[in-house]
């Protein structure tokens, strides 16, 4: 089997599984869905050999963890290691930057952080210089490689459910760009449709950002509809302790999926609780299998990158429709709507 070389730009908590960075954000890494780095580690085709970091403790810490070299510069890391697939799990102002440098050194798949990027102009470059490249880009929404949510896009697909009537969707920590963007992509992957209208308002209450003051990344309220008419509604307010949960409603029963189980009500009494047992893999572990799988194999990749894109279209209208009074905002953006700027971290 071929042998697959890796690095890592940003060693914190999502990209090296480190708690003393996730202590900083108030955050457990045995929360998470994976990491980029166990999940790279663990694929037996890929070897971790690099990874960078301005923060030298991040650095000593990834050093000891793994034996790879670290950096302090991203860029002379991609300058002295031939690698074939790089993590990207730095603040989102610099996915475009990274994943530009990563291309034109030749990465054969580059695996950014989500949101895309502070607008829509740069995450579209991002797309075009991989094509451009022919690299494979993917985003980390985890709950694309997540078994029970695929599971559940193709009971929908097929009919399981019925014909979907409507689609609610709520959490409790606001963040329409950091957590949002994992709800509705799940939103338009598991109903299979995509969104064609916004109606939004923000919520301004001014919840300090856990990635510092220069981000500002709010929740808020509203409609989103999807295509064939369907409404997925949205409450997600800065301060609330409602539980994170998307229901998909539908004519024969409904589907309430949470953090990774789901479970379904059908409307004749039959009832079914989809487990996700500890001893599984993570979906990002299950992310680095199809990205491997596809340097093996290359053809069409499971969730193309053109979807994330989408995901944070629907953000942005949401800032756009706010700064109409909830007005309905159309996609795909056009005029100023797409050069707004959405400060997510």
């Amino acid at each position: 089997m071929a042998e697959y070389r890796a690095g890592i730009i940003g060693l914190g908590f999502i990209g090296a599984a480190d708690q003393v960075s996730g202590d900083a954000l108030g955050q457990r890494v045995e929360d998470l869905d994976g990491t980029h780095l166990v999940a790279l580690d663990r694929q037996a085709q890929v070897r971790v050999v690099a990874g960078s970091s301005r923060d030298e403790g991040r650095r000593v810490r990834f050093a000891r963890r793994t034996g790879a070299k670290t950096y302090a510069d991203w860029r002379e890391m991609l300058e002295q290691e031939r690698l074939d697939i790089v993590s990207v799990a730095t603040y989102t102002p610099t996915h475009e930057q990274i994943t530009l440098a990563c291309a034109a050194a030749g990465v054969r798949a580059v695996y950014c952080e989500k949101p895309v990027a502070p607008c829509l102009a740069a995450g579209e470059r991002m797309l075009r210089a991989c094509e451009e490249a022919g690299a494979l880009l993917v985003f980390n929404h985890q709950r694309r490689f997540n078994p029970n949510y695929c599971r559940l896009r193709d009971l929908v697909s097929g009919g399981g459910l019925g014909q979907l009537t409507s689609i609610n969707a709520q959490w409790g920590s606001g963040r329409l760009g950091n957590v949002g963007t994992h709800v509705l992509d799940a939103v338009c992957m598991v109903s299979g449709r995509r969104a064609e209208a916004v109606s939004g308002t923000l919520d301004l209450a001014g919840r300090p950002d856990c990635r510092g003051a220069a981000f500002r990344d709010p929740g808020g309220w509203g409609v989103v509809r999807l295509e064939g008419g369907l409404m997925g509604l949205v409450d997600a307010p800065d301060y609330s302790r409602a539980p994170y949960g998307i229901v998909f409603n539908g004519s024969e029963g409904r589907a309430l999926a949470g953090g990774r189980d789901v479970q379904i009500e059908y409307w004749d009494g039959r009832r079914e609780h989809w487990l996700s047992a500890v001893e599984e893999t993570s979906s990002m572990d299950r992310g680095v299998d199809e990205i491997v799988g596809w340097l093996e194999k290359g053809g069409t990749f499971s969730y193309p990158a053109v979807e994330s894109l989408h995901v944070f279209e629907i953000i942005v209208a949401f800032h756009a429709s706010h700064a109409r009074k909830a007005a309905w905002v159309e996609l795909p953006l056009t005029g100023p709507d797409r050069d707004l700027v959405v400060q997510s971290g």
